[in-house]
């Protein structure tokens, strides 16, 4: 009951939760990102005991991954004493499929600064229930407790949590399961039905200028589609805290 297992110092096998939405033989790409973040993290600690921060996730998306044994590799791109770019990259058959770059960088103490002028979204007790797998097929999505206030199509704030671990046996950061879940913005306030249009995403890349805390991952999420075939898809994330 886990999203991957690991199956080698660098191989986790994906198993039946993490099918995909668009294919359920393939993929959901949003499992894939969180363990990337995952062997970041364990990458940087086995190099380092200063706790850098990571505070952007660039994620290009290459193409699709069969639910199978995939491969990890981490690399430094620009080392540094107090910012690092690290970039990782996940694999099936040799074939790289995501590739993310990350900056890290050395933590400071400024709580008595933390704050931020971005409107608050209503706490998940307050939102209703929402099946998602009434939209979208797979396990990913069947795994996920969703909450959600749809405004209009393509514009709604949603919580989502999981009782899934990210890797069997493993304890994993508060980040790297949230970073599981920011794939879900693209497809919980869809514009147009699903069936009719598709709409994957190339890419995704989160800023963060605080850890989030908790089980709940919220979303203040736009979904915009131009009139020359390119969509994009916009979120503030949230977690109980703020």
């Amino acid at each position: 009951m886990t999203y991957f297992e690991r199956v080698g110092e660098s191989a986790f096998r994906a198993t039946g939760h993490v099918s995909g939405a668009w294919d359920p033989d393939e993929q959901h790409i949003a499992p894939a990102l969180g363990l990337l973040v995952h062997v970041v993290e364990l990458d940087r600690d086995a190099r380092r005991v200063d706790g850098l921060v990571l505070t952007r996730l660039a994620f290009d998306i290459l193409g699709t991954i069969p639910v199978d044994v995939v491969e990890t590799v981490v690399r430094v791109v620009r080392p540094g004493r107090s910012i690092e770019l690290v970039e990782a990259a996940l694999t099936h058959n040799g074939r790289a499929a995501v590739v993310l770059r990350a900056w890290l960088m050395s933590p400071r103490d400024t709580a008595h600064l933390h704050a931020a002028a971005l409107p608050r979204i209503s706490p998940p007790a307050d939102m209703p229930a929402w099946d998602a797998s009434t939209v979208w097929p797979g396990g990913f999505v069947a795994s996920a407790d969703v909450r959600r206030e749809q405004v209009e199509p393509g514009r709604a704030a949603f919580w989502a949590r999981t009782p899934l671990p990210l890797v069997e046996g493993e304890p994993v950061s508060s980040l790297a399961g949230a970073a599981g879940l920011f794939d879900m913005a693209n497809g919980m306030t869809v514009r147009v039905d699903p069936q009719v249009v598709a709409f994957p995403n190339l890419d995704l890349t989160a800023h963060l200028f605080a850890a989030p805390r908790g089980e709940w991952i919220g979303f203040d999420t736009t979904v915009c589609f131009g009139p020359a075939g390119v969509g994009v898809t916009n979120s503030v994330v949230h977690d109980i805290h703020g």
